[in-house]
């Protein structure tokens, strides 16, 4: 069974930073590209940011470089740093893969999601 458990979610004022933590269990971690999704009230879902197996990274025009993805194969965990957040970044940040699981299923796992409330 996949699961994708993210944390460090919260509230924080404009300007402030927040990391976001993406704990995965059930995939072949280091063989799985992940990536972060938002979704704010009345909006679509959108990509934030992914990372490869090889560490390329790939980022939503509008983050103007203040977010950065990485991971730890060994803790089977991505990350999401995120700096100088904006009102306009509240949402939900949720976590993704899409990829066989560790018993060879495919899917497009995601996890619960996580809330970021940046206040101006």
């Amino acid at each position: 069974q996949v699961q994708l458990v993210e944390s460090g979610g919260g509230l924080v004022q404009a300007g402030g930073s927040l990391r976001l933590s993406c704990a995965a269990s059930g995939i072949i971690f280091s063989r799985s590209m992940m990536a972060w999704y938002r979704q704010a009230p009345g909006k679509q879902r959108e990509l934030v940011a992914s990372i490869t197996t090889l560490l390329t990274t790939n980022y939503a025009d509008s983050l103007e470089g203040r977010f950065t993805i990485s991971r730890d194969n060994a803790r089977n965990t991505v990350y999401l740093q995120m700096n100088s957040l904006k009102p306009e970044d509240t949402a939900v940040y949720y976590c993704n893969t899409k990829g066989l699981s560790a018993v060879g299923i495919w899917g497009d796992y995601w996890g619960q999601g996580t809330q970021v409330t940046v206040s101006s």
